[in-house]
């Protein structure tokens, strides 16, 4: 196998594409991302490339991974590209999750970025016969004070290696400083994706490849009896696999592999081992579970047994789907050398560990190429597409590509995890919180690698973890009070596969906290931005509170609203708060909605949103990302719950499962308060979780029906007026 270097392929500003076949063991740079050179790459040209396994998965990270470069380094921003997510060429410094890009990704290139200016002033001072300290770059250039002749960047490095560590003590520039940090910065991608002319990982395809369908169980858990091909005989080309249960179809034409799987006629074993959706609250509060003491402060239990006056409620939140707009896609190349595979997972070195470890393969011997897909924020199904299509090409001996179908996606994807929370309160005479309990059944069963489907039907060894994400965390008020305990009770298995979802466990955590806050408030008689305020201290956390009231234009009164009648409709506000994780962004939101008595149905009419996450790298972006949070859990809070049977998954479509529409996205109003002396903090999730709360407050200050279960569909909403 021929040998070449990352180096060679980018010398001269050359784009790497991948769709060419190379020595992965000569391609791979070194593991340790702690190097310059394994972070940038400055061209002849005066081009730079980043590498990064952090992945633009539609949020506009990249741009900010080229602004923060940009800056460091004084180059141009438009001369920078990234490289994201191949595991042969990029450096493995985490996957994208957990609002991380910002704070780890941008940090670590940063960091990088900062090296490489203090080598290149070095360089440059070695050269011109200067002191560094009399240097300045400016536009790639790197000048004397003295206006002597400067050098060019690219006349120092360009096409050549910094052999440099990162130094994490490099300096940065300071905010005071910045030009191209904390400006609106075009994206790079809009453009080519406005026009058709962007290439997604559905759209891709490589020499030789076959298509491939998996012909799937009707029910989760259903066993393969046998299959007859004779229906499929007269469709060309077509070949049948079966590992264990496996079953899958393989085509040179996409549409006789779609033919092929729907005709071919398979006899299963059904299984009926599921508890079913309509009984899962008694399900998981039966259930086998580890209980976990998650904050402790002072004694609630002891308080809340000897108050006179107690508030209890307990709020659900439904497993629902990543429901992404294309099904999963992947392509895999299994040969004697090993394995490459075209994936749109957040994590690529995660998956390729993942498939080295199902598959017995060296990690060294997988490639994993990340390459856009219909999005996901969180694990879709791409991850299982990936491991479906090594299967199949590993035994069609050519490169296969898998599409999953939307029944695939919608019933099979891994979901985003039920969540049961019972909440307790006392109050004292003047109505705030005393003491605080909160007692929560969530998924916590094994940690490690989930389950891969097509695996799991073959019969393979691998991992059973629930790789459901962190799940506790906003379960206890941001508000004062002397006495709070927060118990998990970790559910030991669930019914469905499990994996993150957009702000796995804070949206529903949220929506109980920040709902009973307001039920509080309601006893009270107590307006609630007033009854937030005179229980927080951080002045971050007042400052985003009273700047999304204002702009909702909030007048002070208890809820609900004795005005609220409006024709047909009832008409009310809510607002709800938290910070992120307890540390990191803080974020208000307030609504106007109104509902219509004779259907249920609930129109949100506007938004308003105060976000704080400290500096900000680029307001358009930032803004995106935040309406994005908004539209996307207004759409589960609204719509979105997995339903399903003794047997499958039965929501599998945009009928049973249905999502937001454009006719029902609101106004959006935001606010972004910028902190430049505050470290910055991804604002990939924050946002969406104080959505469903701030819903769930305003219908109850139009209607006094207090919303506890997700989602807020028409008909229940109309059943509850109807008994109200």
């Amino acid at each position: 196998m021929a040998t070449i270097s990352r180096r060679a392929i980018l010398k001269g500003g050359g784009a790497m594409v991948v769709s060419f076949a190379i020595g992965r063991q000569a391609l791979a740079q070194a593991r340790a991302a702690h190097t310059v050179d394994s972070f940038l790459a400055i061209h002849q040209d005066g081009s730079v490339t980043i590498f990064t396994s952090h992945v633009d998965i539609g949020t506009g990270i990249s741009t900010v991974f080229r602004q923060v470069a940009a800056e460091e380094l004084d180059i141009p921003v438009e001369r920078f590209t990234v490289i994201e997510g191949d595991t042969a060429t990029t450096p493995d410094h985490g996957g994208t999750g957990g609002s991380t890009g910002v704070p780890r990704g941008a940090a670590d290139i940063r960091q990088a970025a900062a090296t490489a200016r203090r080598a290149l002033l070095e360089l440059a001072a070695r050269r011109m016969n200067r002191r560094a300290s009399d240097l300045t770059i400016e536009a790639g250039e790197i000048q004397a004070s003295d206006g002597a002749a400067g050098v060019s960047i690219a006349s120092l490095i360009g096409g050549k290696r910094f052999d440099l560590a990162v130094d994490p003590k490099a300096p940065l520039k300071q905010p005071s400083e910045y030009r191209i940090v904390g400006q609106p910065v075009l994206r790079a991608d809009v453009p080519f994706k406005c026009t058709g002319r962007h290439v997604y990982l559905q759209d891709f395809s490589v020499p030789g490849m076959l298509h491939g369908r998996v012909v799937r169980p009707p029910t989760l858990g259903g066993e393969l009896v046998s299959y007859d091909e004779t229906a499929i005989r007269a469709i060309p080309d077509i070949k049948v696999i079966r590992i264990g249960n496996f079953l899958g179809v393989v085509a040179a034409d996409e549409w006789a592999a779609i033919r092929a799987a729907r005709e071919l006629k398979v006899v299963w074993k059904d299984s009926r081992d599921l508890p079913g959706s309509d009984d899962l609250e008694r399900y998981l509060r039966e259930s086998p579970a580890a209980d976990q003491v998650v904050v402790n402060r002072g004694d609630a239990s002891g308080a809340l047994s000897g108050a006179p006056k107690k508030f209890s409620a307990a709020y659900y939140w439904p497993f629902q789907s990543h429901a992404s707009l294309g099904p999963s896609c992947a392509i895999a190349d299994v040969t004697d050398a090993g394995i490459t595979v075209w994936s749109a997972s957040q994590g690529a070195f995660g998956l390729r560990a993942h498939l080295a470890n199902v598959f017995g393969v060296a990690p060294e011997n997988v490639r994993v190429i990340y390459m856009d897909g219909s999005g996901s924020y969180g694990t879709n199904g791409a991850e299982d597409a990936a491991a479906d299509a090594v299967l199949l090409s590993r035994a069609a001996r050519r490169p296969v590509r898998v599409q999953w179908m939307r029944q695939d996606e919608h019933g099979w994807d891994p979901k985003g995890p039920v969540q049961l929370l019972d909440v307790r309160a006392s109050v004292d005479a003047a109505g705030n919180i005393a003491a605080w309990e909160t007692e929560m059944w969530l998924p916590g069963g094994p940690p490690g690698e989930r389950a891969l489907a097509g695996p799991e039907l073959a019969g393979m060894k691998q991992g059973h973890g629930q790789g459901a994400g962190l799940m506790t965390m906003n379960a206890d008020p941001p508000y004062r009070a002397a006495h709070v305990r927060v118990v998990a009770h970790n559910l030991r298995e669930t019914p469905l596969r499990l994996s993150n979802l957009r702000a796995p466990g804070k949206i529903a955590n949220v929506f109980a906290v920040e709902g009973f806050t307001d039920e509080l408030a309601a006893a009270a008689r107590v307006d609630a931005v007033e009854y937030r305020r005179r229980s927080l201290d951080d002045p971050r956390a007042l400052a985003v509170l009273d700047r999304a009231a204002s702009m909702i234009g909030w007048r002070a009164r208890p809820s609900p609203n004795p005005d609220a009648a409006q024709g047909n409709f009832r008409v009310g506000r809510g607002i709800a708060y938290l910070r992120y994780k307890q540390a990191e962004n803080y974020c208000a939101l307030a609504m106007e909605v109104a509902v219509e008595r004779s259907t249920g149905r609930i129109t949100v009419r506007r938004i308003a949103c105060a976000h704080d996450c400290g500096l900000i790298m680029n307001p358009d972006g930032l803004r995106n990302q935040v309406e994005g949070n908004i539209m996307h859990t207004l759409s589960r809070a609204l719509h979105e719950e997995v339903r399903f049977d003794q047997s499958k998954v039965i929501s599998v479509d945009w009928v049973t499962y249905p999502v937001l529409r454009f006719p029902e996205a609101p106004p959006v109003e935001i606010a972004l308060i910028n902190r430049p002396d505050q470290p910055p903090y991804g604002a990939g999730e924050a946002a969406s979780a104080p959505v469903a709360a701030a819903l769930a407050n305003a219908v109850f200050d139009a209607t006094g029906i207090r919303l506890r279960r997700v989602p807020f569909a028409a008909e229940r909403m109309k059943t509850m007026l109807a008994r109200a």
